[in-house]
């Protein structure tokens, strides 16, 4: 008879695809590479574990610690994230396409290179995220906190919603926002800009950015 996903949280059971590790202690570990795809992780804490190269495709994180972890290269594609706290979260590299970030605390998670198409970020914590040579198309930032998150180099090839986002010093200098949804001329404002960044119709780029040289 085949056997399903666990049905209750294992939290001395080994990683494997569909494991309940819900509400569990797995923080500090070595799982790099690990395959966790379907696995129940709510609320599980992952701190500081190394969760490279792994697995978690279509697993459930909502409301997982995960502060300072390690998902570089990690496939997380329909993962669940939802109210995740995830400050100073490694995904470089990572795939995380048609993802849900939405609640989700990610203050200086760093998504260099990464894959988002499809993501939503919904109402989530992003200040001083980066976002630079990331692959961007149809995602929702809808009511974030993008204060001095960085999008430089960002690879976008669908629409954006901003709608309602915080935008105070968001790094946006090279960036084709031309078919964002959502922006006004107060975000353009709030944000930094240059020469090479273009706008949707309607919208222009302030006399003065207020940023500096981008490093």
């Amino acid at each position: 008879m085949a056997v399903g996903p666990a049905q209750a949280a294992d939290c001395s059971g080994a990683a494997g695809a569909g494991i309940d590790w819900s509400g569990c202690d797995r923080s500090n570990l070595v799982l790099s590479g690990a395959d966790l795809s379907g696995a129940n992780l709510l609320r599980t804490d992952l701190s500081l574990t190394d969760l490279r190269n792994g697995q978690l495709s279509q697993a459930n994180l909502e409301k997982a610690s995960l502060v300072r972890a390690l998902l570089a290269g990690a496939v997380a594609d329909k993962a669940n994230f939802t109210r995740v706290e995830g400050y100073r979260t490694d995904f470089t590299g990572a795939s995380a396409q048609g993802a849900s970030f939405q609640s989700a605390e990610l203050q200086r998670a760093d998504f260099t290179d990464a894959v988002l198409s499809g993501s939503n970020f919904e109402k989530a914590e992003l200040g001083r995220a980066r976002f630079k040579g990331t692959k961007l198309a149809d995602n929702r930032f809808a009511y974030a906190n993008l204060a001095r998150a960085e999008f430089p180099g960002a690879a976008i090839s669908g629409a954006l919603d901003f709608t309602g986002a915080y935008m105070f010093l968001t790094r946006i200098e090279g960036v084709d926002l031309s078919g964002a949804k959502g922006l006004v001329q107060a975000q353009v404002d709030l944000s930094c800009g240059d020469a090479k960044t273009v706008l949707p119709g309607g919208l222009v780029a302030p006399a003065s950015w207020p940023c500096g040289p981008y490093d």
